[in-house]
């Protein structure tokens, strides 16, 4: 992946700050469980503060415009989106550079997953982020009700890896201002060092496991590879037809 970066970016010109990205959000349910079109509103409010610098870290120079909310009620697929993903997203809008979130069930191990922006080109119609809807701000999951999953999935979209890749190995997530990271965080802690001698862990980071309440921020790093990823595969003039 950061060797095909390297290859794309002398070419790739960065974006304008700030990027305004495209979104459509697809909201399953059974006809009784779901989420409701304010609950999304409020998600895409939290991204626009996480992603904008408001909860303590780097204004990542992005943020999202809704275009519109569509809802499709359907227990199977609502219930089990990774089975039904391909037909869920037949509902996919516009091109690499609209984000389509797609607002399920899953479960309390898996909150959500998201596709990468170098795979657009070999897939497009599968590209988009899926979140279970009791996460978004005020939802019924415990220690992950205020949206953060959303940032968390959004930031793979955009190209981020978690904070703990490759545990203490380099090239780690390769964003040079995250410290390594030997495994992932669980809860809130007051510290945690796992890589010793590199820096205390970046538990508060959008990218790492850390409940809810523990995340603030997006490092400047992280805001640069966002925008690099963005030009290199996900702006409308960006050139998606070199090999990986």
């Amino acid at each position: 992946m950061l060797a095909d970066l390297r290859r794309r970016l002398p070419s790739a010109r960065l974006p304008r700050l700030p990027v305004t990205v495209p979104m459509w959000a697809h909201v399953l349910t059974d006809g009784r469980l779901g989420a409701s079109d304010t609950a999304v509103r409020s998600q895409v409010a939290m991204l626009n503060a996480a992603y904008g610098g408001e909860l303590g870290g780097a204004d990542t120079g992005i943020r999202f415009r809704l275009d519109g909310i569509t809802r499709t009620v359907n227990a199977a697929w609502f219930r089990d989106p990774v089975t039904f993903e391909r037909s869920i997203k037949r509902a996919r809008k516009g091109g690499a550079e609209t984000l389509n979130l797609y607002v399920a069930q899953l479960g309390e191990l898996v909150l959500g997953y998201s596709t990468y922006p170098y795979l657009y080109r070999s897939d497009p119609r599968l590209d988009g982020v899926v979140i279970d809807w009791r996460s978004l701000p005020g939802g019924s999951l415990r220690n992950f009700d205020r949206g953060f999953t959303g940032v968390h999935e959004i930031g793979h979209w955009f190209g981020l890896l978690h904070t703990f890749e490759h545990g203490c190995a380099a090239p780690g997530d390769g964003v040079d201002d995250t410290a390594p990271e030997g495994q992932p965080t669980q809860g809130c802690p007051a510290g945690k060092d796992t890589c010793v001698g590199d820096g205390p862990d970046p538990l508060h980071n959008f990218m790492d496991y850390s409940d809810d309440r523990c995340m603030s921020e997006f490092t400047p790093g992280q805001a640069l590879r966002m925008q690099e990823m963005w030009a290199a595969y996900r702006a409308p003039e960006a050139d998606t037809t070199l090999d990986r």
